[in-house]
Formats: structure tokens, sequence, C-alpha cells
């Protein structure tokens, strides 16, 4: 890519539920009343629509199998083929409320078919191998799940090359999925090649979220892999800005859950802020994509895909709020502490390489972690059963150690500077204040956050009752200390 093709232009990302809006999405974000030479210097990185990587692999929320799930279980062909017809069905009917025009119906479907039959056919070929009882395929279960993961990016993007072609933009439908090549670059070498003879100034491309490439994206990413191929390419063309474009607003706290009304739209943060949101699951973008982009000083937009006018959430590296002030309050609902207490720990070192050691072998989440003396205790994002299986694991290692666990909520509130004294008196006072109990405070020298744990019973009352004595009462006192500045 030509520096002149490449100089001031975006790279954006579009989630699922932004795409499955098409109307909404070019009217406010593809064309958005552009014309000509406006129309370009962009990079659009694409989902695939919203439930349809659910079906190919299995839901992100209830666990119901799709067509992975299925063939993994080994259900015979019924099974991972009705799952397969499935998605081709919701292919075809997603294209069909898109397309107006017979002949852009008839390529998108074509397409689809052209992939799924492809894909099928790989499965076939696998599951009459795997018939077999002298054949291990575990390994290929894992390039099967890559291999479907891809297929929901390529039909949205080609869609949407397709469907921005007929309205007259020079749209380019760029597959880094790797569907039917046998070679094994790594990421940055297969956007690289792909990126390379496209000249910016007069095309608009759309990049499949999904990158095949030598690591496997679902398998070092999970679902965060098409933030990561945005990151990448944000930072391998050297992107002035990145945005991405979500169903919602980056919020002072959930809307439905304090009010519409109440919460406010965060205009500026950090990356401290957006590190802190995708270690509590509340991703502004996943924390691997925000290294690179913080790391090569591109700003990241997010932006509402619903709302054209305003101008989103800027996140900068060096931003800090002008006044020690708490942005955000949000947390997770269900959570667990673990504990693990040896008398004998005072002066051994050890412990904490054991327990995290456990905690990585069973996938199990750290939020944060705490100690004394002789204890240790972990906040988990992760279910009873995960947590229950690294108890056991911890307790045939130390014998003599006492290890338990309980549910509880996390409530924390995060911002760029909270650093006023009065912060965690208020808050202990707003909690207080509505009867909500503490079981454990964190509370870290850097005041980005402060972490409250509660009954998972009283989360909700929690995140009210902090909102309301840190965010909505405290803009008053802002703004007066802005005034005497």
């Amino acid at each position: 890519m030509s520096a002149d093709a490449a100089k001031g232009h975006s790279v954006e990302k579009i989630g699922g539920t932004s795409m499955a809006a098409t109307a909404m999405l070019f009217d406010n974000v593809l064309v958005a009343g552009r014309k000509g030479a406006e129309l370009y210097n962009r990079i659009f990185v694409v989902s695939a629509y919203a439930g349809m990587t659910d079906l190919l692999l299995e839901h992100k929320k209830s666990g119901r199998p799709g067509v992975h799930a299925r063939f993994v279980a080994d259900e015979g062909a019924d099974g991972w083929r009705e799952a397969m017809e499935e998605v081709r069905a919701a292919m075809h009917a997603r294209n069909a409320e898109m397309f107006a025009r017979a002949d852009g119906l008839a390529q998108a479907t074509a397409f689809v078919d052209m992939r799924i039959d492809a894909v099928a056919a790989c499965l076939d070929d696998l599951a009459r191998l795997r018939s077999h009882g002298r054949f291990c395929v575990k390994e290929q279960l894992v390039t099967v799940r890559e291999l479907l993961a891809g297929l929901g990016e390529a039909h949205s993007a080609h869609s949407t090359a397709l469907l921005l072609k007929e309205r007259g933009v020079n749209a380019a439908f760029v597959d880094l999925t790797l569907w039917d090549q046998d070679d094994r670059r790594g990421l940055d070498e297969r956007i690289v090649a792909a990126l390379e003879t496209v000249d910016l100034s007069t095309t608009l491309p759309i990049v499949t979220g999904y990158a095949g490439c030598v690591d496997g994206m679902v398998r070092r990413y999970a679902r965060g892999y098409s933030e990561m191929t945005f990151s990448r390419i944000a930072v391998l063309t050297g992107a002035r800005e990145a945005i991405i474009h979500k169903e919602f607003h980056l919020s002072s706290a959930d809307p439905k859950l304090v009010g519409i009304d109440r919460a406010r739209k965060i205009g500026r943060t950090n990356y401290d802020v957006a590190d802190q949101l995708a270690n509590l699951g509340m991703e502004a973008i996943h924390p691997g994509a925000g290294r690179g982009l913080r790391q090569t000083h591109i700003p990241l937009r997010v932006r509402n895909t619903f709302d054209r006018e305003d101008g989103g959430t800027l996140i900068c590296g060096d931003y800090v709020s002008e006044y020690p002030r708490v942005e955000i309050v949000t947390g997770i609902r269900h959570a667990q502490a673990l504990q693990f207490f040896e008398q004998d720990m005072v002066g051994v070192k050890g412990y904490d390489a054991a327990i995290l050691e456990a905690l990585t072998a069973h996938g199990a989440w750290i939020v944060s972690k705490s100690s004394n003396a002789n204890t240790i205790t972990h906040y988990l994002s992760a279910d009873a059963a995960t947590v229950k299986r690294v108890m056991a694991d911890l307790q045939q290692r130390y014998p003599e150690a006492s290890v338990s666990a309980q549910p509880v909520a996390m409530v924390s509130v995060i911002g760029s500077d909270i650093s006023r004294p009065s912060l965690v008196a208020d808050a202990l006072d707003a909690l207080a204040g509505e009867g909500i109990g503490i079981i454990a405070m964190q509370h870290q020298i850097r005041n980005v956050d402060v972490q409250f744990i509660v009954d998972v019973a009283q989360y909700d009352a929690a995140v009210r009752a902090l909102h309301r004595a840190l965010v909505e009462q405290d803009e008053p006192a802002a703004a007066e200390g802005r005034r005497a500045a």
C-alpha cells in the first residue's frame, strides 16, 4: 500500500448486532451521506451477522450446540448436517432481507451455497476418517472450529461488498479466511499480502473479521478474534484512527439498570479504563487488540451505530480526566471467590505459582486477587463446576490446605483518575445507606478502579447506589471545580 493511499485513513470494525441492522448501517456508517472521494480512505472489518456464529459453533450464552458442537459430539451425519442446513437457511434468509435486486441476491446465495458445500465436504471426509477407529482426529476438530468460524465473516463481508457495489461504491471483498488455501502464514503476513495492492483512495475494502493463520484465531482469541484482526490492520497500515461501531454508547453504567435518563455517555477515556472493562467482560475492545493500538499511539473511537451524529467515545493512551472522577460503574454479577489457606505459607514461595497453574489448566478467568500472610484469594469469572475442578486439583496437591469457594458479585468503579480522597468513603456510605454489606474491597495504587465484593443478590442495588453517589451526585461538584478554575 502506497504512503499516499494510506495517509489519513481509518480502520473501522462493525459488530454483529450492527451488521444485522443493514439499512441503518448503510445510512449511518458505510455511506452516511458521503459521495465520491468521501467514501474512501476507510477500511471496514466486519463480524458475522448477529446469531450466525452461534449457529456455526455454539450459542455464546445458552450453550446450544451449533455445527461444530454437534460434529464434535459425533451425532452421526444427521446431527451436524441438520445444523449446517440451519446455517444455510439463516444465511439465505438474511440475504433475502437485504437484496432487492434479483441478480445481487443470486450472487449472494451462490456464494453462500459454494462455501457451505465446501465446508460440508471437508466435514464429510473427516467423519469418514473418524469412523475408522485407528485414526485420531482431535487436532483436526480444532481446525474444523476455525473453518466454521470464518464462514460467518465470509458471508457478511461478501454480502456487504455486493450491496455497496449496487449503490455505486467501488467496494472490494477482502477474504482473509483461508477457506481453500494450503499456506500457513501468520496473521500480519496475511493482512499485508491481502491489502498491499488496494488503493484506499478509490477502493473501499470490506475485510473478513476472521483471518486464517498459522496460530488459529479462535484458538488464541476465542470470540474476540475479529477485534484482533481489526487492531492488526490498523497497526500495520498506520491508521490515523481505529473505530468500533456498536449498538450502544459506552456509558457510565448499564442504562437498563440505572435508567436511561441517569446513564451518562462517556466522551473520552484511556486504554487503562478499556483494559479494566475488558477484564470484567464489558469489552470496549479485546485487551490484546487494545494493546497494539496503545503501543502505536492509534486512538480508538467507540461509536453507536444508531446515533449517526454523535462522535462516540474517544480512547487514547495519554488521556486523564481534568478532575478526579468515576467514569463507569459496572461489574460481574456472578463471580467466584476462591480462597486458599495454608498455615505454613508464611515465608514460603511456590503457592502462587501452583494456584495459577491450576487456574490456567481449567481455563478460569482471573479478575483480581489478594493475599496476606497465609491466604490467597482469587476472584474468578468462572462457573461453579470449573472452580470445583480447580479446588480438587489444589486439595490433592496440598492436602493440609483449606481450599474453599463462594459465589460473589463484584462491582467496580472505574476512571482514568479516581484519586479524589473521599471517593472510597463516599462509596462505602452509599452502600451502607442501602443496607449493602461489603464482603471485601480492592483498591490499587494506580487509581484506575476500586472493586467492591458484595452478595450476588445485592449486585443491582450496589451498582445503582454507587452510580448515584459517584457519577450523578458528583457532577455538580465537578462543574463547580471547572468554573473555579
